[in-house]
């Protein structure tokens, strides 16, 4: 496994819209471990292959409750809404709000190429949503109501 550079706001392939896995291999087994590292290292919920470099429809998610892994994701079915504060490694530094289906259902394949359904509510639905939003060249702040720079916020007395 290794740690990949995650490539920042600017970088024109977080704009690109991500190729379908036609193919499980070690290379794509390879990918979704250095993934999950880099994810880890950089305290993150959620990254998806172009943040990485990559232009294929893998993302790796882990909220809390162990990793999660998504080849060809896509969101079947969507409820609710949920309005709350996203970032993204692949801005630093920026947060946002931004309104997000309170409950999402995605499909997607696993590494062994046997396609799965997960239903995320709160922070799952956001991660499935905001990672799947990536593989489509689409980033948070696209979508958010308001942008906040954690660098520059007023010092509070």
């Amino acid at each position: 496994m290794a740690i990949r550079s995650i490539r920042t706001d600017g970088d024109e392939i977080l704009r690109k819209i991500s190729k379908k896995v036609e193919v499980i291999d070690k290379k794509v087994h390879t990918l979704l471990d250095d993934m999950a590292e880099t994810m880890y290292k950089a305290d993150g919920v959620g990254l998806a292959a172009p943040q990485v470099g990559i232009l294929k429809r893998i993302v790796v998610i882990d909220v809390g409750d162990g990793l999660i892994e998504l080849i060809n994701p896509e969101i079947i079915e969507s409820s609710g809404e949920q309005t709350d504060m996203e970032g993204c490694l692949s801005i630093p530094g920026i947060v946002g709000e931004v309104k997000r289906p309170a409950r999402v259902v995605a499909k997607a394949v696993n590494r062994s190429g046997k396609e799965f359904t997960i239903e995320g509510t709160e922070l799952l639905a956001v991660a499935l949503c905001h990672e799947t939003d990536h593989l489509e060249g689409i980033l948070f702040k696209d979508k958010a109501v308001k942008l906040v720079d954690l660098e520059n916020l007023p010092e509070k007395e």
